[in-house]
């Protein structure tokens, strides 16, 4: 019997989306922790597998992190894996209220799940994926960081106004959570 995969997260929302996502056939168990990791700096990527890492060496098993980005194009892709302390800060009105300036107002948004199977020399596996949208005037319930103000590509609603089953259907996290599932399904079959 293989050791239980850890979720890392202490966001309620987060765990509840992707454990939906997820869905029951998925073939190792999977918990969740919430562990306060550092706030790396840099790339998506190398913050991603840092963060795993840490994770992976305080657990001592197998773990996954999330890690979500928002990139504004008009800015080069910031505030990207910055966006939980502007948000912070900000709320959803500053971050529309950022591109003020700007006449592009579209953005992606970015999840990346990183997974290591634990051991000091086991590799932090990436999968990532996108969803295209623009930054708008927050609507729709705000209980959920920026889906108020992110209206995906071909919607004429934000993410925080679709119901959970449309979202799950298009989002970031949807398709970046296939892409773990897809590597999993065919391990297990291994």
């Amino acid at each position: 019997m293989s050791k239980p995969i850890i979720f890392i997260t202490g966001n309620a929302k987060k765990l509840e989306e992707f454990m939906a996502i997820l869905g029951k056939n998925f073939p190792q168990e999977v918990k969740h922790m919430n562990i306060n990791l550092p706030e790396y700096q840099g790339e998506i990527d190398e913050i991603c597998v840092s963060k795993c890492r840490t994770a992976a060496d305080l657990i001592k098993g197998p773990v996954i992190i999330e890690d979500t980005c928002l990139c504004f194009n008009a800015m080069k892709g910031l505030p990207g894996p910055y966006i939980k302390w502007f948000l912070d800060k900000l709320g959803p009105e500053g971050l529309y209220q950022m591109l003020h300036g700007w006449e592009d107002k579209t953005a992606e948004a970015v999840c990346t799940f990183a997974y290591c199977a634990g051991g000091p020399d086991d590799p932090v596996l990436l999968f990532q994926d996108e969803t295209q949208g623009t930054i708008v005037s927050p609507r729709g319930p705000r209980d959920f960081g920026w889906d108020s103000c992110f209206q995906p590509l071909g919607s004429d609603k934000t993410y925080a106004e679709l119901s959970k089953e449309e979202k799950n259907k298009i989002s970031h996290r949807s398709k970046a959570v296939k892409k773990l599932k897809k590597y999993f399904m065919k391990e297990a079959v291994k």
